[in-house]
C-alpha cells in the first residue's frame, strides 16, 4: 500500500506558528511521547535530562547559519533586489548559486550593487547564468583575501528566517537563530531541534554522563519545499552535503552496541545516520550528499529516540517523524499539541520521542 501525503494533514491554527523564540532557550515547552506505552507529557525542555542516563549518547548537528540574505540594488535603474545565497560553487571564482526576487528584472550580465550602512557599494556581483526561473549564478567581483570577503558578506547579510516567520529578521535573530554548538558555516536555516541547548544544560548532560556526538549537514531550503505529489514514493528531496566524522561514529556504535540510548536531536541528524548505516547496522564515517527522504513505513537503524520541533502539515518534516514515532500515535501528539496550544515551527516548542 502506498503512503499517501493526505495522510499527514492536521489543522494548524496560523497563531500557533512561533514569531519570536522563547525567552530562555531550554525553558520552551517539552512534549514527550512514549512509543510503547502511547503516553505523553508534558513538560519543560529543561526536563529532557530525566529521560537519559549515562551512557547514552546525544547527537547534534553542529552547522552554522550564515546571513545569507542580501539586499542590493541592479546598476543603472537602481530598481530594488533581494539575492538569496544558497551555496558557493567555486570558492576561487567568488561563484555562487542564488535565488533573485524579482527573477524577471535580472537578466545574464547585469551587475548588482550591495551598499553597507554608510551607503557605499561594499560588494559588487555580475549575473553570469540563469538556472532557474527564480535561480542564478553570480560571481562577486572582490579584489580583497578570502577572509575579508567573507567578513563583508557577513556584514551586509541578514539572518535568513523562514517565510513563515511574518516579520523582518531582528538583532535577537542573530543568536537565538543559531545552536550554540553551530562551528561548521554552510546552511541556510538552523537545525531547530538544537536551539532549545543552553549552555548550563549540556553541562548538566554532560555532568550525568551523557556522550556527545557532531555531525554535520548544511540545511538547504529545499527543506522547506512542499511536497505536491499525493504518492510520496515519487517525491524526491533536495541533496544536502554532509558529513560524519570516525569519531562521532565510534561514540555512536559505542552506546548503541551497548544497549542505551542514541538520541538523534532533529531531523538532519536523523536523515544523515540513516544515509550512513553499515552492513552490520552501525554508523560509519561518510562524506558526501544526501537526498534520502523518510516516509512510513520504514526501519530505523541507529536512533532509539529523537528530539524534533513541531512542524508544519504535509512536511517532509513532520512524515519522518511520524515514520519514526509511528503514524497514529504523532498526529494523535500533533492534535493534542494544537489544543495545549505549544508553539510550531522553527522558534516553537520540542518533542522527545522515546
Amino acid at each position: 500500500m502506498r503512503t499517501k501525503l493526505s495522510s499527514f494533514n492536521f489543522n494548524l491554527p496560523k497563531e500557533l506558528i512561533a514569531q519570536y523564540p522563547s525567552e530562555e532557550r531550554d525553558q520552551s515547552r517539552l512534549m514527550v511521547v512514549h512509543r510503547s506505552t502511547g503516553k505523553i507529557e508534558h513538560r519543560v525542555f529543561r526536563d529532557m535530562l530525566d529521560y537519559f542516563n549515562d551512557g547514552d549518547v546525544m547527537i547534534f548537528n553542529n552547522t552554522k547559519v550564515f546571513p545569507a540574505r542580501l539586499f542590493g540594488q541592479k546598476e543603472k535603474t537602481g530598481a530594488k533586489i533581494e539575492v538569496f545565497l544558497l551555496r558557493e560553487l567555486n570558492h576561487d571564482a567568488r561563484l555562487w548559486d542564488v535565488l533573485v526576487d524579482p527573477a524577471r528584472k535580472i537578466r545574464v550580465g547585469n551587475k548588482l550593487y550591495f551598499e553597507d550602512e554608510n551607503g557605499n557599494d561594499a560588494l559588487v556581483a555580475e549575473v553570469v547564468d540563469n538556472t532557474t526561473s527564480r535561480g542564478r549564478t553570480i560571481r562577486f567581483l572582490f579584489e580583497g583575501p578570502d577572509e575579508e570577503f567573507h567578513q563583508e558578506l557577513i556584514k551586509l547579510g541578514n539572518t535568513p528566517l523562514p517565510k513563515y516567520i511574518e516579520r523582518e529578521p531582528e538583532a535577537i535573530d542573530r543568536e537565538r537563530y543559531q545552536t550554540i554548538y553551530a562551528k561548521e558555516t554552510g546552511a541556510v536555516a538552523a537545525p531547530t531541534a538544537g536551539l532549545h541547548f543552553s549552555r548550563e544544560l549540556l553541562k548538566r548532560l554532560e555532568l550525568k554522563g551523557i556522550n556527545f556526538a557532531e555531525l554535520t549537514l548544511h540545511i538547504g531550503l529545499g527543506t522547506f519545499r512542499t511536497i505536491d505529489v499525493e504518492d510520496l514514493s515519487k517525491h524526491k528531496m533536495e541533496a544536502e552535503y554532509f558529513r560524519i566524522s570516525q569519531k562521532a561514529a565510534e561514540t555512536v556504535n559505542k552506546s548503541k552496541v551497548e544497549g542505551k540510548k542514541v538520541c538523534a536531536v532533529g531531523t538532519t541528524v536523523m536523515r544523515s545516520i540513516e544515509t550512513a548505516v553499515s552492513a552490520e547496522e552501525l554508523l560509519k564515517p561518510v562524506e558526501g550528499w544526501t537526498n534520502k527522504f523518510i516516509y512510513p513505513p520504514y526501519d530505523f537503524h541507529i536512533a532509539n529516540s529523537m528530539i524534533t520541533n513541531f512542524h508544519l502539515p504535509k512536511s517532509s518534516l513532520v512524515i519522518m517523524v511520524c515514520a519514526f514515532g509511528g503514524i497514529e500515535l504523532i498526529m494523535d501528539a500533533y492534535n493534542e499539541a494544537v489544543k495545549e496550544k505549544y508553539r510550531f515551527f522553527s522558534y516553537g516548542d520540542a518533542m522527545l520521542i522515546l
